[in-house]
């Protein structure tokens, strides 16, 4: 399974916030669409991201306001993306390994949507139910064997 067929179905639709706005924006925006994070872009460019653990670990634990501090202050800059032909087994792999929940996905450096670990396992899910459906039927049917 591929990303695209992700966002094919969960669509391709990006949430975003930008550099000058400030956290408490950001937040609430979050909490409005019931997300784990936003992408951080000006004119249609991918700057950053910025996630629920950015604003704990960078403005909560470090007791700075964040009605006053912009988002570009505490935004992640160096981004791990995806590209639509990507496998997602590499999504949850760069998930893991790199401690990430959200993963942005470009298509020529633009983007055009964004998967989270929660799509990427109901993707996983998804593909190994149709796998055991066939081998299910593969058995029940005689396994093709013909006697």
């Amino acid at each position: 399974m591929k990303v695209k067929d992700i966002l094919d179905e969960k669509g391709y639709d990006i949430l975003y916030t930008e550099p000058e706005n400030t956290v408490y924006e950001c937040i609430a925006k979050m909490a409005d669409h019931n997300i784990g994070a936003l992408l951080v872009m000006k004119d249609s460019k991918l700057l950053g991201i910025i996630s629920e653990r950015d604003y704990r670990n960078k403005i909560i634990l470090k007791g700075k306001a964040s009605k006053e501090t912009k988002v570009s202050e505490i935004m992640v800059d160096k981004v791990i993306a995806v590209k639509p032909t990507d496998n997602i087994n590499l999504c949850m792999q760069l998930m893991t390994n790199k401690k990430i929940r959200h993963l942005p996905v470009l298509n020529d450096e633009k983007v055009v949507g964004v998967i989270s670990i929660g799509d990427v396992v109901k993707a996983v899910i998804r593909s190994q139910k149709n796998e055991i459906d066939s081998l299910r039927d593969y058995i029940a049917t005689g396994g093709g064997y013909m006697s």
